[in-house]
């Protein structure tokens, strides 16, 4: 039985603008299908480009709207016909915030993060300035890639400086785009020596980066559903991030993850997420919980306000229906145990799942 003769909006970025890298498609198609499952006692209007007319076709709940045009173009037009959304998009190009403006200048309701909440926490610097002292995270600066290569002296400089602070140890320095996701096109520097204006390869002129300093530990996330300025933690999550050639590479993740730092993780994802105002609904914290000699046991990476790959793992194991609790409301009164593990990963160009 349908929970509301009130259909729900419902879309996933590249399968509806008819996006076609291989690498990435199969992720997006299983965290589409997982968010229709879960709303399978809801009437959904799902909108996919043409091009992908064929995946929703079986389902009994949905009103296929197929379209031939990029979903923010058909948005723009459309958006004031529907009352209420959920989605899936990444902060790319700056997809996720523009997506989100949209929907709430046409009064729709959505059970995803507001749009500020979505710009500060895409803004990888925006997050480290916005979070309270009390919440620990890598030293970071940002810089913009001049044309005339001054970043490269500027960068030596803040190395400089953080090394002198402790000089016997040598410091490694990771450099990120300010906007990116799945660790793309991160580099991570071991020698100062080695910065070099190959790096304009990766971050062309005009590019903004927000530099780190390397804190060696296991890379971890969070799952959490966010509601009315409240975190709950659903799940630690393994990560699987292969480091190659100076670079990382996100490859899946494994849920969930044993550690005895894993109240430490939670208590910083849930600090973080209720010092950004307007987080709602599925939230990913990326975390890093650190080797024996730092300060800390666990330190922020960032924020994600969105649905995450690991979600596609939980509908494994989780034993309540976690958009359904997004779209009632009530995930106070309901209890987020798992049952089970489960591991994803990304193998070619296929995401792979299965309980373990």
């Amino acid at each position: 039985m349908m929970n509301s003769s009130e259909s729900i909006l419902v879309f996933e970025y590249f399968t509806a603008s008819g996006k076609k890298d291989k690498c990435i498609i199969s992720e997006a198609e299983a965290l589409l299908f997982t968010l229709i499952d879960d709303l399978k006692d809801y009437k959904l209007d799902v909108v996919v480009n043409t091009s992908y007319a064929d995946i929703v076709s079986g389902y009994d709940n949905v009103n296929p709207i197929l379209i031939d045009t990029d979903i923010i173009s058909w948005l723009e037009e459309n958006a004031s016909n529907f009352k209420k959304a959920i989605f899936i998009a990444a902060e790319n190009n700056n997809n996720l915030y523009n997506i989100t403006k949209i929907l709430e200048d046409n009064d729709v309701t959505i059970f995803t993060s507001s749009s500020e909440a979505c710009l500060v926490s895409s803004d990888k610097f925006l997050t480290y300035e916005s979070l309270p002292n009390t919440i620990p995270q890598p030293r970071s600066f940002r810089f913009k890639i001049d044309p005339k290569g001054y970043w490269k002296r500027a960068i030596t400089n803040l190395h400089e400086k953080w090394q002198a602070e402790d000089p016997l140890t040598p410091l490694k320095i990771i450099i990120k785009p300010l906007v990116g996701v799945d660790c793309e096109d991160i580099v991570i520097i071991e020698n100062i020596e080695d910065l070099s204006y190959d790096l304009e390869e990766i971050f062309p002129p005009g590019s903004r980066i927000i530099v780190q300093e390397f804190i060696d530990g296991t890379d971890v996330s969070v799952s959490l559903i966010c509601c009315e300025g409240k975190a709950y933690p659903i799940s630690l999550n393994e990560q699987f991030v292969e480091l190659k050639n100076d670079k990382g590479t996100y490859l899946g993740g494994k849920i969930p993850f044993e550690s005895e730092f894993r109240q430490d993780a939670f208590d910083v994802a849930v600090n973080a997420c209720e010092a950004i105002e307007g987080l709602n609904g599925f939230v990913g914290v990326d975390l890093l919980i650190s080797n024996e000699d730092s300060i800390y046991p666990v330190y922020l990476l960032e924020i994600n306000s969105r649905f995450t790959t690991p979600y596609v793992g939980l509908k494994k194991i989780a034993d309540f229906n976690i958009t359904k609790t997004i779209i009632e409301g009530n995930v106070a009164d309901i209890d987020l145990s798992l049952n089970g593990e489960v591991e994803f990963k990304k193998e070619g160009n296929n995401l792979n799942i299965r309980r373990i």
